[in-house]
Formats: structure tokens, C-alpha cells, sequence
């Protein structure tokens, strides 16, 4: 018999990488909010890799936090070492990456949440969904507890129906031996979802004292103070190295002699796994001339042992994994403390989502992170801050926020995933993103803080700070454009040491720093000061906004282009059935995904630019409300 658990405005089932985000972001707007998780030891969990960010990643974070999220901010607190990638490239692949001490990360998450105001974090199993006349309406848990709820939201990870594969081994379980929940995955299939079987994989952890390091490369942190968060002011500077080593052809013999054993190959593994995270046996399969892999060697914390083996994802029996270990410089004494595995898990079909991430089956219901078929504590993150908003926005009777492709990553990541679908674990790269130079790591608070602002993420002490910075940028870029460089032996002075060439005549200091090599930090030992001093995040988005100037104009360019598309909205409910002319597959393809926009429907899969024509004339004759 069920009782009466309570009353809420949303409840998040799961408080992993999604869940918290989701969870936080409802409470922050005011939602009365219930969190309700498997297991209270494991909230903010890093079964996988402990750390934060790398390409495009890394900008997702720096989004959530701009949005008023705590991914970037807990992992300023917690981490063990801070590295900034792809330097020595342009601003739109620079990224942060942070390596945590996962304890501490999970503790920090968790303190958090349980003094977040209007947040209440509890342990429970959700079996059932209370779904009522196609409206989801609450929850019930295992033990008969019903909490009725405006909205439900879903991030279940890889728990739902999890599976851990361990060689010949097989059992039922979630991440790390932890409780899978399978009633629940059964329900969503009853209400008519379509689930597909997704696999992921850890590599082993073995113990930091049995490692000779003398063999291995170190990899420090960034001498130079970062973090992830624009409200950060104490950064950790007592960092922790990781360390190089690699495979070797010991190694891949080891693995080719057991590929009989692999579940991967032997067909004990059903799921489709991440194709830019392979497991060592599919590295070495599938890049069989490369004669050695990097391996990562990656301490889990300040106060512990483990060291995670970065690069050696394995499901392979744990003696053979052992004999693996022992082939590679400096693991020749290793002692492993837990053994690699392959999860199975199931998910939801995204495109069964609208772009709010409300499911389209079932109204006030959301799902977000892995059973989204996504990979990746950011991306999981990125998606529970967007649920979040949406979810309580819903329950408070307002209209979603869509991020576009255009301004955010996050808006890339989820139109990607509800469009086009993914028939593996999704990953975010660069190269997914058509406006990747609008999309940068030090820009997102430029482009996001706004929205923040406006939904009551963004208090509004830290929005006039952003106010300012905005200002300072925009005072700065006028006052460089005003100001002439003459020739002078002190110009040339400066100019040589920088690698440049002389002047011949008088220029703007806007044109000297549009030089490749020139820097603002130059023109600056050029040019007098400003009457009012800018910090460094100042100085950084004047000399970017200068110097790429003309790039960012084209793409501004293609945005508006673009939004042409996207304002030229399609019903809901369009039967594109009955749109004579289009292609079979577009039909189909159309039906299923329900593009609210031309833009949308362009980019789904199967939809050719012939269908979008058809499309654009019905619309602007007028006929798509005549076969609603």
C-alpha cells in the first residue's frame, strides 16, 4: 500500500552529474524541489574518470556556470591540478581541464545541495512514474512512499537496467557495485518509450606507492592561477602531478592472445559503447599499426592511494588485466586495487524530446544526461541545468529556455541529440559546433549571464559585476580605436621583442593588435594606461575581440542567416503525412522528431534540401494550417 510522501513542484530522480544541476537550478528559481537518489554516499559520483572539463567540455562547464550552475564552482574547491588545453591554438579549441580529488568533489556537491534552500535530498528507489490522463503527476518509490509532484525529471545514469561485465562475469548492478535500478527502466517502456542499450567502461585503479614513476613522464598543472567558475577568487595552487607512460608491444601481445575472453568480442556485450573513448582491446584492434597508446596515470585524491589508469578502459578478465597492467614502464610492480569493467545500460531514444527536454510522450516529464544517450559528466551536467530550468519554469507556469546553436555548446548538445538522435554514447566535440568561434572558453558569461540574470540563476551583486566587465571591454576596445601609434625608437623596441616588423607609418592600436604575434599586454607598454585599471579577463576579451574581429563578424553573419530558418516556425502537431512531394524517409523522419522550426527540420537526419523547399512553400502559402 503507498502513503503520502509529500508534495513538490519537481522531483529529480537520480543526484548524479544531471541530477544535482537539475536539482540546485529548480531550487535556486524558487521550485520547491525533491531529490531523490538510490544511494546518499554516491551523490555527484565519479564512477568514471575523476575530472572536469578538456575540449569543449570544458566549455560546458564554464556555460553552467554562467547560467548560475555549480559544476565549475565545486571543482575550483576540490581539485588536485588545473591545466589549460590546446594553447598553443586559437581561442575557439582552448579549454580548461581539471583533475578532482573525487571524495572531496562528492562531499563538496553534496554539502551543497543540503543547504541549498528549497532542496530536499533523500534516499529512495523510484519504481513507477504517477502518470495520469498522458501527465506525468508524481513518483513511487520501492517502499510504497508517493511524492506527488508539478514536474518529474529523470537522470538515472547508467543505472537504469545496469549490467557490470567483467570478463566471463556478469551481473546486475549500477556503477562500482552500487544497486541498479530495473523496475523503473520497465515502467518507461510500458508508457511507450523507445530505449536503446548503451555500454561504457572503467579502467583499473592500482595502488600510487607500487608505481616506479622514474618511468614515466610527469604531467604538472598550469604554474599560472585558473579556474572554471567567473566567481572564483581562491585558487588552489599546491598541485598535484599526473604522469605519462604508454603500451607497449608486450602489451598488445597480451591483449591479442585474450581477445577470445574479451565480453567485447565474444558477444556477452550487447551495448553499443563511446566511440572516442574505446577500450583498450577496441584501440588495439582497431589501430593495429599504432605501436604504443598513452596511458595517463591519475591520482583519485589528496587522501588516497588510488591512481587512476587513464587510457586502459578494459572489460577483459582481471588476471589478464593484471598481466596488462604489468607490461607497461613503470607498472612493472603495480599493485591493482580494483579492476576495470564494461556497464551496460539503458536509455531513451532522444528525439523523443523536445528541445526543453520535456518528453514529448508524456507532458511535465524530463529526462536528462546518460539516459539520453550521452557520455560524460559534463554533458550529463549540461543538460541537468537546462532540465532544471525547464522543469521548474513548467511547474511555475512559464515557457521554456532554449539555448541556441549559436550560444552555447549546451544548445549544440541538445539540439544534436533530440534532431538528429545518436545510435552511440554522445560525446560533445569542437567540431559539432558550426559557430565554434562564438562558442569560447572565455567568453561564456558574455554570451550566457544574461539569460542567468533573467531566470534568477544570477544573483545580483555578481550581475553588476558582469555589467561592469562588459562595460570595461567595450570602453577599452573604443579607447584603443581612438588612439594613433606614431613610429618611435621605443615602438620599434617593443615591437622587435615581440617578433614584429617596424612601422613605416602612423596606425590605430586597434590595427598594430589585429599582428598575429602582438598581444595587448605590448600594445600596452606602447600606449598610456587607461584612467581606470581593467583585470586580466578584461584584457583578454579586448585583445580577442580586436584580433578576430573580421572572423567573428562573418559568423555573425551565418547566425543571422540561419535564424531566418529558425524563425520560420512548423505546428506541433503537422501531419507531414500529407504533405504531397516529400521524400518517403523525410516523412517518416519529420513525424518522429517533430521539428518546431525549418531551421530544426534541416538538420535532421534523412530530410534533404528538396524536402525543406516543399516545406517553405507550404509555409508561405500558407497551407501547413490547413493540414494540422
Amino acid at each position: 500500500m503507498n502513503y503520502q510522501g509529500g508534495e513538490f513542484d519537481v522531483v529529480v530522480i537520480g543526484a548524479g552529474h544531471a541530477g544535482v544541476e537539475a536539482g540546485l537550478a529548480a531550487a535556486r528559481m524558487g521550485a520547491n524541489t525533491l531529490m531523490l537518489t538510490l544511494n546518499l554516499d554516491a551523490v555527484a559520483y565519479m564512477p568514471c574518470n575523476p575530472s572536469v572539463g578538456g575540449p569543449a567540455k570544458g566549455i560546458v562547464v564554464r556555460e553552467i556556470d554562467a547560467l548560475g550552475g555549480e559544476m565549475g564552482r565545486n571543482i575550483d574547491k576540490t581539485h588536485i591540478q588545473m591545466r589549460m588545453l590546446n594553447t598553443g591554438k586559437g581561442p575557439a579549441v582552448r579549454a580548461l581541464r581539471a583533475q578532482a580529488d573525487k571524495f572531496l568533489y562528492q562531499n563538496e556537491m553534496k554539502k551543497t545541495i543540503e543547504e541549498q534552500e528549497n532542496l530536499l535530498l533523500r534516499q529512495g528507489m523510484v519504481d513507477r512514474l504517477i502518470v495520469e490522463d498522458g501527465v506525468c503527476k508524481g513518483v513511487i518509490t520501492n517502499t510504497g512512499a508517493e511524492y506527488r509532484s508539478k514536474t518529474v525529471i529523470v537522470t538515472t545514469g547508467t543505472y537504469l537496467r545496469g549490467k557490470i561485465i567483467l570478463g566471463e562475469l556478469a551481473y546486475e548492478s549500477g556503477p562500482n557495485n552500487m544497486q541498479a535500478s530495473v523496475k523503473l527502466s520497465d515502467h518507461l517502456k510500458e508508457l511507450g518509450f523507445s530505449i536503446v542499450r548503451f555500454k561504457t567502461g572503467t579502467p583499473p585503479r592500482v595502488n600510487a606507492s607500487s608505481i616506479d614513476y622514474s618511468q614515466t613522464e610527469i604531467q604538472p598543472g598550469d604554474d599560472q592561477p585558473r579556474a572554471f567558475s567567473f566567481e572564483t577568487v581562491k585558487f588552489i595552487t599546491d598541485q598535484l602531478p599526473c604522469w605519462l607512460t604508454y603500451t607497449g608491444e608486450e602489451t598488445h601481445t597480451i591483449i591479442n592472445n585474450n581477445l577470445s575472453r574479451s565480453p567485447m568480442y565474444s558477444g556477452v556485450i550487447e551495448g553499443t559503447g563511446p566511440r572516442y573513448c574505446p577500450s583498450i582491446e577496441d584501440k588495439i584492434v582497431r589501430f593495429n599499426d599504432k605501436p604504443r597508446h598513452q596511458i595517463f596515470l591519475e591520482p583519485e585524491g589528496r587522501n588516497t592511494s588510488e591512481v587512476y589508469v587513464q587510457g586502459l578502459s578494459t572489460s577483459l578478465p582481471e588476471e589478464v588485466q593484471l598481466e596488462i597492467l604489468k607490461s607497461i614502464p613503470g607498472l612493472q610492480d603495480v599493485k591493482m586495487m580494483r579492476p576495470g569493467y564494461a556497464i551496460e545500460y539503458d536509455a531513451v531514444v532522444p528525439t523523443q524530446l523536445w528541445p526543453t527536454l520535456e518528453t514529448k510522450l508524456i507532458e511535465g516529464l524530463f529526462t536528462a544526461g546518460q539516459i539520453n544517450g550521452t557520455s560524460g559528466y559534463e554533458e550529463a551536467a549540461g543538460q541537468g541545468i537546462m532540465a532544471g530550468i525547464n522543469a521548474a519554469r513548467k511547474a511555475q507556469g512559464n515557457e521554456g529556455i532554449i539555448l541556441d546553436r549559436s550560444e552555447a555548446y549546451i544548445g549544440v548538445l541538445i539540439d544534436d541529440l533530440i534532431t538528429k538522435g545518436t545510435n552511440e554514447p554522445y560525446r560533445l566535440l569542437t567540431s559539432r559546433a558550426e559557430y565554434r568561434l562564438l562558442l569560447r572558453h572565455d567568453n561564456a558569461d558574455l554570451r550566457l549571464t544574461e539569460i542567468g540574470h533573467e531566470i534568477g540563476m544570477i544573483p545580483q551583486e555578481r550581475y553588476e559585476r558582469f555589467i561592469l566587465k562588459k562595460n570595461q571591454i567595450e570602453q577599452e576596445k573604443k579607447r584603443l580605436e581612438g588612439i594613433i601609434i606614431k613610429p618611435s625608437e621605443h615602438v620599434a623596441e617593443v615591437l622587435a621583442a615581440a617578433g614584429s616588423t617596424p612601422l613605416q607609418e602612423a596606425i590605430r592600436a586597434t590595427l598594430l593588435l589585429k599582428r598575429p604575434e602582438m598581444t595587448y599586454a605590448d600594445i600596452a607598454k606602447i600606449v598610456e594606461a587607461p584612467e581606470e585599471a581593467i583585470n586580466e579577463e578584461v584584457a583578454e576579451q579586448v585583445e580577442i575581440q580586436v584580433k578576430y574581429e573580421g572572423y567573428i563578424e562573418k559568423q555573425l553573419q551565418q547566425v543571422e542567416r540561419s535564424k531566418k530558418m529558425e524563425n520560420k516556425k512548423l505546428p506541433e502537431d503537422l501531419d507531414y503525412m500529407a504533405i504531397s512531394g516529400l521524400a518517403s524517409e523525410a516523412r517518416q523522419k519529420l513525424s518522429q522528431v517533430r521539428p518546431l522550426s525549418v531551421g530544426q527540420a534541416s538538420r535532421v537526419s534523412g530530410v534533404n534540401p528538396a524536402d525543406i523547399s516543399i516545406l517553405l512553400v507550404y509555409l508561405e502559402q500558407g497551407k501547413l494550417a490547413k493540414i494540422q
